[in-house]
């Protein structure tokens, strides 16, 4: 090998530093050092259970600790609830980087409010540099937008509210 031992391991520590400092929950980068000779390094944590409705949850509000005392009591709440949960929630096949547009510059594929068609493009998840355009399961109006474009999201992660 053309690099190190050590090398590796402190490129692998900063990824985790990256990964911590960004709040991601997982990074993936291949370091090619010739014909051969490459090193493939996925970083990755687990989010704690109450994480996905810290997700949720203003910034304002108590921490999840409450909520998850009492999860059945949640949804009667103020707290908004589980997008993820929502029976027009449109998920993430993979993990990947999330494009509202086709393009830099060119328009959003949707908008909230806007009426789509069954197989209709709502976004493209970026993974290992393939664009996989995600279609609406069914025709419906969009009545939230999740994601941002350029976000990381993780399988499973909900991306659009359809209705």
């Amino acid at each position: 090998m053309s690099n190190n031992h050590e090398t590796d391991v402190a490129f692998i520590k900063a990824l985790a530093e990256l990964l911590r400092e960004n709040d991601l929950t997982e990074l993936q980068v291949k370091r090619e050092y010739g014909e051969d000779d490459s090193l493939n390094v996925r970083v990755s944590r687990v989010q704690p259970q109450a994480a996905p409705v810290q997700v949720a949850v203003p910034a304002a509000a108590p921490v999840a600790a409450p909520v998850a005392a009492a999860p059945a009591a949640a949804p009667a709440d103020d707290m908004p609830e589980d997008p993820a949960a929502h029976p027009g929630a449109v998920t993430s096949p993979m993990v990947g980087t999330v494009y509202m547009q086709a393009e830099p510059g060119s328009p959003a594929f949707v908008s909230v409010g806007q009426t789509v068609s069954e197989g209709d493009t709502l976004l493209i998840v970026e993974a290992m540099k393939t664009m996989n355009h995600i279609p609406a399961p069914r025709a419906g109006t969009v009545k939230r937008i999740l994601v941002e474009d350029g976000a990381p999201v993780e399988y499973g992660a909900p991306l659009v509210i359809l209705e």
